[in-house]
């Protein structure tokens, strides 16, 4: 175990260290990558240019500056080329409303996703397993975007049945905060219910022909000990990778479109504050947070697959 732990955590090491260096290379390479020339505007002489080169260090080689970037990064003294602000103490005020908005989507679709796949199993082929199949599809389809703008319109702005838009800190008004979030939460949990619950379906008529579940049924346990100790529990391997890496990936600013439609300055909306800039070190700095959480949870995956399944063993 202690040597599995190891492994992972320089395994860790070598994602974060490449995905810094890819990033600082495509945001380099692509058209007006230059910060100086956005920092100077579209007036500044090549003298602007040059001065500010040699303020940020960007006149020295490519290697050095991606290097003091990370530096930087790490020991919290990264400054954004845009508005002078720290990213560290920026991605930490952005971390409770996308924290808040991550974790009760993240209940809503894992509990409706597991309820749903469990409910298209048991009624494969009938009436109901097609309703199911039809509204999951649709689910599916839907663009977040357009989805949050027309909840947005419909519930908050022309009904008022919801607030539009805005944050409510949990430790100010729970109330408030749960009030706030619920459109948010629905709209980044929608996509995910729809395709968790077809995975599952497919996984639990998959498993119901298994040797062991033929075999639990002989000794005589009741059908719902079956689906809930043998069938279920193995069908959930695949959930469980499936939602360590979306919820990381949420976690790491994937909320982008829903932070941006309800007005929720989490770290997604400071991605694409840093995107539409074209700002290197927030664009770095919320990668790295990104790439930090899907790595840990994907430890965490591994650890819970043997829990899972007896067959799984750590080396």
């Amino acid at each position: 175990m202690v040597a599995f732990v190891i492994r992972r955590l320089f395994g860790m090491a070598i994602v974060l260290i490449a995905v810094s260096f890819i990033v600082y290379i495509i945001f380099f390479k692509i058209p007006g990558g230059d910060p100086a020339q956005r920092i100077a505007g579209r007036t500044a002489t090549h003298a602007n240019i040059v001065a500010i080169h040699d303020r940020l260090g960007l006149d020295r080689p490519f290697y050095v500056q991606w290097y003091k970037m990370i530096e930087q990064l790490v020991t919290g003294n990264l400054i954004s080329y845009t508005d002078q602000l720290s990213v560290s103490d920026q991605i930490w005020q952005g971390m409770p409303v996308t924290f808040s908005l991550s974790i009760g989507a993240a209940v809503i679709w894992l509990f409706f996703g597991i309820m749903v796949g469990v409910m298209s199993a048991v009624t494969a082929g009938r009436l109901s397993d097609r309703a199911i199949t039809v509204f999951a599809l649709i689910g599916i389809s839907i663009p977040v975007f357009w989805l949050g703008i027309m909840l947005r319109y419909f519930l908050a702005e022309q009904r008022s049945l919801f607030p539009d838009g805005g944050y409510v800190p949990l430790t100010t008004n729970p109330a408030q905060w749960v009030y706030h979030l619920i459109l948010p939460w629905f709209t980044l949990a929608v996509l995910s219910i729809g395709f968790y619950g077809r995975v599952l379906r497919s996984n639990i008529l998959d498993s119901i022909n298994e040797d062991f579940v033929r075999t639990a049924r002989a000794k005589g346990l009741t059908p719902r000990r079956v689906m809930g100790r043998h069938i279920l529990r193995n069908s959930l391997i695949p959930i469980v990778t499936l939602f360590g890496l979306d919820f990381a990936a949420v976690l790491g600013g994937g909320a982008i479109l829903t932070e941006t439609v309800y007005d929720l300055h989490g770290i997604g909306f400071y991605a694409k504050t840093a995107i539409s800039n074209l700002d290197l070190p927030p664009l770095m700095g919320v990668t790295l947070f990104g790439a930090l959480f899907i790595v840990m949870f994907s430890t965490i995956v591994d650890v819970v697959y043997a829990w899972l399944d007896p067959r799984i063993r750590l080396q």
